[in-house]
């Protein structure tokens, strides 16, 4: 386990990996060149269904500098700019996107021992304002998450989270949707040795008094290979196999099943991520 409890977004977050990560219904194919300067570009390809998206990230590092600059089939031009540790724990990262004008935003990450805060704000007349932050250790942690619009004098986000920390487990519990909906997830490791582990996430919302639940499990059939099977309670079965078959680079088949109408194809997906 690491120093302190980190920001907001790794409150369930293990449970999350575990359950909806790697799983797709598309095919997607990745391409990772470096150069000798050390600059990389990714080119990633998908088909969904008929549609076919693209883009090309291309992510140059000087120093504590980073820059991310990805173009996609719909002419959108993202520029991420991250400068790490410009003193101690702190993080800046400056992001828009060409041609919206009101997409710039910068935000400010923290990291302490007893601490994690993130805030951001938009850079327009009227911006959004969003601030994270998680006290605790990283054993026990408390955290909300709020964004307030200034144009309209409304909170437009307010979630509060709890989690719980130990050497084989992790369990968390957050209210989201401003009260409206309640999620719990849990995380346990069975055998550190084959990465095998169990994880469940139960959402119930209020409102509608409709609750969602997912269980999922994964295990390493060698060094090389994981599988990972999910089920949830509207009968929606999924399964994944994933091989690397050389360093960083990982090949992909997941499908999923509808349980109440075996009567439809299932849905395959495929996945290559190539690395140097």
């Amino acid at each position: 386990m690491g120093k302190g409890p980190g920001l907001y977004t790794e409150i369930g977050k293990k449970a999350r990996d575990l359950l909806y990560k790697d799983y797709q219904t598309d095919q997607k194919f990745t391409l990772t060149t470096t150069s000798p300067t050390g600059v990389a570009i990714t080119s990633a390809g998908t088909k969904k269904g008929e549609l076919f998206l693209a883009d090309v990230n291309t992510q140059l590092k000087n120093k504590n500098v980073t820059t991310d600059i990805k173009v996609d089939t719909n002419s959108n031009l993202f520029t991420t700019i991250t400068v790490d540790e410009p003193a101690p724990g702190l993080k800046t990262i400056f992001s828009f996107r060409v041609p919206d004008q009101r997409s710039g935003k910068i935000e400010l990450q923290y990291l302490h021992e007893y601490a994690g805060i993130s805030s951001s704000i938009g850079l327009t007349a009227n911006p959004v304002v969003n601030f994270s932050g998680v006290l605790g250790t990283n054993v026990l942690a408390l955290g909300t998450d709020i964004s307030f619009d200034t144009k309209t004098g409304n909170f437009t986000k307010c979630n509060a989270g709890l989690s719980f920390t130990n050497e084989d487990l992790i369990a968390s519990l957050a209210l989201n949707e401003k009260g409206d909906s309640v999620n719990a997830s849990y995380y346990h490791i069975v055998n550190p040795f084959t990465n095998t582990s169990v994880g469940a996430e139960v959402t119930h919302t209020l409102s509608t008094n409709v609750n969602t639940i997912t269980v999922g499990t994964q295990h390493a059939l060698d060094p090389l290979t994981t599988v990972k099977a999910r089920v949830t309670n509207v009968g929606k079965a999924s399964a994944l196999i994933q091989h690397e078959w050389r360093p960083k680079s990982l090949f992909t088949i997941s499908g999923e099943v509808d349980t109440k109408s075996i009567d439809k194809s299932p849905k395959v997906g495929l996945a290559l991520a190539l690395k140097p």
